[in-house]
């Protein structure tokens, strides 16, 4: 079955990381503020590096990417963003108050990405991992292949 979430975009979608990390307990920084707007402003996955150079050009000095690395890890922690682990790459999560494994749709033509809940499917791969005595954290499941605009 697929999963029901709600979609933010904009500001709302600021809002909502925001909010939802406040509501773990981590603090809203100006920095951590910068990195998620430089990431939400990427139409396609991009690298630490690509989003310290954002963050960089905006605050008119030098962002080291260590730095970067370290607050998308906490988004990713915090599920804020989302890697993708076969480009190095994040995304910000549309939906961060929603917790659950996507399945990831990655366009080699055009290097746009899409993602796919299907909570069916995901749980199935935790149970075979679980079967095999193996303990799942985060399955990552990403499809590569063309969109539909590059298919065509």
């Amino acid at each position: 079955m697929a999963h029901v979430h709600t979609v933010h975009s904009g500001s709302a979608l600021g809002a909502a990381a925001k909010a939802s990390l406040e509501a773990s307990g981590e603090q809203w920084t100006a920095m951590r503020a910068e990195v998620f707007e430089a990431l939400a402003g990427f139409e396609k996955p991009a690298s630490a590096y690509d989003i310290a150079e954002a963050v960089s050009r905006a605050q008119d000095r030098r962002v080291a990417a260590n730095s970067v690395y370290r607050i998308l890890d906490l988004f990713v922690a915090k599920n804020l963003a989302q890697r993708i682990e076969s480009a190095n790459a994040y995304v910000v999560n549309a939906h961060p108050a929603c917790r659950h494994d996507c399945i990831f749709l990655i366009c080699d033509g055009c290097g746009r990405i899409a993602h796919v809940d299907d909570d069916r499917l995901t749980e199935s791969v935790r149970e075979a991992a679980a079967a095999s005595g193996f303990a799942p954290e985060r399955p990552v499941i990403e499809v590569r292949g063309r969109c539909v605009d590059c298919a065509a």
